[in-house]
């Protein structure tokens, strides 16, 4: 394998798990916010039942930016992964992300697979404090999924760019 080769595909690699990976790992908590939470069908977007009164909030417009989102006082309240208490909660998280899916690409791009052991060592060091509150399942959900779907995307880029750079 020429150098030139090595180069283009580590740096393809990298750019792939950084930039994709943050589409996928936000994608996830999309989804993983759009699930029924504990509050039981109908709380969100009013009564459950025929002929039950509805909730006061309720009754509040949709927001213009966001028509026919059945979840944006829920979200806008701040429950679930991806609401606003759990980004507040969880500040620079984009940027953590990042940084962790290149440095586990790069890590598995350069034949050490321990350094991911390292890479989710000291990003579960350095989120202790924001977890450690309980306060508020989104936080520690957001955290939970967020990881998660980095390690998996980054880990499948690594590996795949890994056996690029062997074959």
């Amino acid at each position: 394998m020429t150098p030139l080769w090595t180069t283009v595909t580590v740096l393809l690699a990298l750019a792939v798990s950084g930039a994709l990976g943050w589409v996928a790992a936000a994608g996830v908590l999309r989804l993983a916010d759009r699930t029924p939470g504990p509050e039981g069908p109908g709380t969100p977007e009013g009564p459950a039942t025929p002929g039950a009164p509805e909730a006061p909030e309720a009754a509040a417009p949709t927001p213009a930016a966001e028509p026919g989102d059945p979840d944006i006082r829920r979200r806008r309240a701040g429950d679930g992964p991806d609401g606003d208490r759990a980004r507040a909660r969880l500040r620079g998280g984009t940027w953590i992300g990042v940084l962790e899916r290149l440095a586990v690409t790069g890590t598995l791009l350069a034949g050490e697979p321990g350094g991911v052991a390292v890479v989710v060592a000291i990003k579960g060091l350095g989120r202790y404090p924001e977890l450690r509150g309980g306060d508020d399942a989104g936080v520690s959900e957001r955290f939970v999924i967020g990881t998660l779907a980095s390690l998996v995307w980054s880990g499948a880029v690594g590996v795949l760019g890994r056996w690029l750079l062997t074959r």
